[in-house]
């Protein structure tokens, strides 16, 4: 499952009280498709599968889907602000290759 550094549920939480709606959780998915293979998705969540899972990541609800879980075994979300640009990063170490964009894996 994947881990959030305290950078990072940070800035979901901001994000979650900025929406203003109750029940928000960060859903994390890999998909297939991008230039290397499969796709990091991440959006905000009201619902679940009975298959998901659901964990607290820092005070966030953190899910993901069954598929997607085996890809994120290990693998880390953190968020960066600097003079370079602000944004979150996933640090996986499933990833054999990455693409130049870095929101793409194989």
């Amino acid at each position: 499952m994947i881990t959030l550094t305290e950078p990072a549920s940070v800035k979901v939480k901001e994000l979650i009280t900025q929406e203003g709606q109750d029940g928000l959780m960060l859903r994390v998915a890999v998909r297939p498709g991008g230039c290397s293979g499969f796709s990091y998705e991440m959006f905000f969540d009201t619902e679940t599968d009975a298959e998901d899972v659901v964990v607290d990541q820092l005070g966030v609800a953190v899910v993901v889907d069954p598929s997607s879980a085996q890809y994120l075994v290990g693998a880390t979300l953190d968020y960066k602000d600097g003079l370079q640009g602000a944004g979150f990063a996933i640090d996986n170490p499933n990833a054999k290759n990455t693409c130049g964009c870095g929101s793409s894996f194989s």
